[in-house]
């Protein structure tokens, strides 16, 4: 059964986004099920915005999702190499480079 996103999720979507307005994407009018891959690709405008969006979390915010990622309930499959890459390098910074190196795991093998 596809995740429902939870009030922290929606917390965070709105930091991470401010002009979140809804659950379901504008385009395909479906729920989102993730928080990563709206905002790679419905609000941030290009890598550099992706960052200072990704800037705005905390370490809990950042555990918080990779704790999503490695459970399964967190998807990095429509996350492009270089958004991707700026996420990598804010979780080495908040937790470490061993986290951050398995999560690049989960990564990869969502681009298999």
């Amino acid at each position: 059964m596809p995740r429902e996103l939870s009030e922290r999720d929606i917390a965070l979507l709105k930091i991470l986004a401010p002009e979140f307005c809804g659950e379901s994407c504008t385009g395909s009018g479906m729920f989102y099920r993730s928080i990563l891959p709206p905002v790679a690709n419905h609000y941030a405008s290009d890598a550099e915005d992706f960052r200072l969006r990704i800037s705005r979390l905390d370490a809990d915010d950042i555990e918080y999702l990779v704790n999503l990622v490695m459970s399964g309930e967190e998807s990095l499959h429509c996350i492009s190499p270089e958004y991707y890459e700026i996420l990598e390098k804010k979780i080495a910074e908040l937790l470490g480079d061993t986290i951050a190196r398995r999560v690049a795991g989960f990564y990869a093998m969502s681009c298999e």
